[in-house]
């Protein structure tokens, strides 16, 4: 009998009290191996479970019971080669964020913050436009869109404060900058003294201006 574990489980969320697409959770099931056609997912109003076997003898389950509701028609899935990726709508329109994930309050090993899609509660406005929470098939019916998409591979254009990771770019542009400080650098030395003494060196300066 395969060996039955919890996987590891990921969550982050958004909330808004006017906007119903930017109030959501994330919450990433990592489940590596499991084939789409033989798991078992289940989205109620208050409870996400999973069930499904990888390829290396180990079937992984687990069962969530959600601290709030949620709507389960404009819930999301996206289910890859080594996770589940699931953003479930809130049901309640509200500003202040869940103080956590499950009804209860008991701290579970399994679950951890995704601290690559987390933004503060009060620095939801100033970050970027919502990743793509809004862009991949909903939950029970045609996945569409970006649902095909490895989303785990865009963990890095996220950091914080929601706002991509620019130090590829910055490396890039340090290097570009590295070349033209060194032209300076070179126009900066100073003229080798020539044989020839003064004179020689005046010549020079008339024959440059």
């Amino acid at each position: 009998m395969p060996d039955t574990v919890h996987p590891e489980v990921t969550w982050a969320q958004r909330s808004s009290d006017s906007d119903a697409e930017r109030n959501y959770l994330y919450v990433n099931l990592k489940t590596p191996d499991v084939p789409k056609e033989e798991s078992k997912l289940s989205i109620t109003p208050n409870n996400v479970s999973f069930t499904g076997p990888s390829g290396k003898g180990v079937t992984y389950s687990v069962s969530l019971d959600l601290y709030g509701e949620i709507d389960p028609e404009n819930s999301k899935v996206n289910h890859t080669a080594r996770e589940v990726e699931l953003v479930l709508r809130k049901k309640e329109l509200k500003l202040e964020f869940w103080p956590r994930l499950l009804k209860d309050s008991k701290k579970v090993h399994f679950l951890k913050t995704d601290f690559d899609k987390w933004v503060d509660e009060d620095e939801q406005d100033e970050a970027a436009e919502d990743d793509y929470a809004n862009n991949f098939g909903g939950f029970g019916g045609d996945e569409g869109g970006l649902s095909n998409i490895d989303f785990s591979k865009l963990g890095g254009m996220g950091g914080a404060g929601g706002m991509p990771d620019l130090s590829a770019l910055a490396g890039a542009a340090g290097g570009a900058g590295g070349e033209e400080e060194g032209e300076e650098d070179d126009e900066d030395l100073p003229e080798l003294e020539e044989e020839g003494g003064d004179a020689q060196k005046s010549t020079k300066i008339q024959e440059v201006s």
